[in-house]
């Protein structure tokens, strides 16, 4: 199939809802494979919803929502959390999650029609890339992201965005445009400033320098930007030293502020990242081993440790939020109350509950 001109030419009654349990692809619209990237797969879907609650259980901030346009993603980084949502599709967490990705076509007008309801009310603010990047390769042909943020702006509802594409540069002037009208924070993942071990870890994300140079276009622009240094790879990006060698990049670059964690290796992704670390650094196996004897966090000596580490850094390089332009972390609106006697949201509300998504990457 060529990959220009790729329409849906149906609406079909039974397509992907947003992040629902799907058993199969059979509502899929079209399959595109692109010419010059091997491997790829573009699964072209109608979504029946756009906007997806985060539980108030998972997340820093009750009753936000998020959007995710796409599902899978092409950056292929080895410890990606989301990983795990690609089994709902009969798909593995590994090789699959990384080249067959699903792309919700309709999803700005499905948010159009969201946005128009009395649901409205309850979306306090929406978080954009929290689970798969909005920027991966692919945004480059759907475009996808600038009607959503208008969508979002015209609705009055505040956004954040996480990614690691610097494809974003294409939409920082309507982004900085939009913040004079809504709350609108930028956020660039750089976890990793070693190049070589980038294309190890993140074999299909843009280099850490262009997307230090994206963080200082957005800063150009007037923007709130902040960078997350997620996850620290125990034992290879962890040192005093490289943790000053990429704080002071970040600085460097003009961002607001670092959110940092270490990695988690949850179930679904713990056997392709032992498999990748057995390949490229089998003499950190049993470190890792012993780092992660059980669950996906690592051993709480080791966070104290590295918040010992990290934190004084974090101030000395300023990017705790104190510099002059920083804003606030996000606050939700309150919901609007709901009134006495309103029919109760059916099970298949379009407002779906979003049940794996959470404001974090790792």
């Amino acid at each position: 199939m060529r990959w220009h001109a790729q329409e849906t030419a149906h609406t079909d009654l039974d397509a992907l809802s947003g992040l629902d349990r799907i058993e199969s692809l059979s509502e899929v619209t079209h399959e595109v494979h692109t010419p010059g990237f091997a491997d790829l797969v573009y699964h072209e879907v109608l979504a029946r919803s756009a906007l997806n609650r985060v539980p108030d259980a998972s997340s820093e901030f009750p009753g936000a929502y998020t959007i995710n346009p796409y599902r899978g993603c092409s950056h292929a980084c080895t410890y990606c959390f989301a990983r795990g949502s690609h089994r709902y599709l009969d798909f593995d967490t590994g090789h699959d999650f990384d080249t067959q990705i699903v792309v919700k076509t309709n999803i700005v007008e499905r948010l159009h029609q969201e946005l128009r309801t009395s649901h409205v009310g309850r979306v306090p603010f929406v978080m954009l890339g929290s689970n798969t990047d909005p920027y991966q390769r692919c945004e480059g042909r759907y475009a996808l992201m600038p009607g959503i943020y208008r969508e979002l702006a015209q609705a009055g509802i505040g956004f954040s965005v996480l990614t690691k594409g610097t494809l974003i540069r294409r939409d920082l002037p309507l982004l900085s445009e939009l913040a004079t009208q809504v709350p609108v924070s930028v956020s660039m993942s750089i976890p990793i400033v070693d190049d070589q071990l980038r294309q190890q870890f993140e074999p299909g994300t843009p280099s850490a320098q262009a997307r230090l140079r994206t963080v200082s276009r957005a800063r150009d622009l007037g923007l709130d930007v902040g960078v997350f240094l997620m996850p620290i790879l125990p034992l290879l990006t962890d040192s005093r030293s490289s943790l000053m060698h990429t704080l002071q990049a970040v600085g460097e670059a003009g961002a607001h502020r670092v959110l940092y964690q270490v990695l988690h290796l949850r179930p679904h992704v713990r056997p392709w990242f032992m498999r990748w670390l057995r390949e490229y650094h089998p003499d950190l196996v049993d470190r890792y081993t012993e780092l992660y004897p059980k669950g996906d966090r690592a051993t709480s000596d080791y966070r104290r440790h590295l918040a010992g580490l990290i934190k004084p850094l974090i101030s000395l390089y300023r990017l705790d939020g104190s510099q002059p332009g920083a804003q606030a972390a996000p606050t939700p609106r309150a919901p609007r109350p709901q009134h006495r006697g309103a029919a109760k949201t059916r099970s298949r509300s379009p407002l779906a509950t979003d049940a794996s998504a959470v404001p974090t990457l790792f």
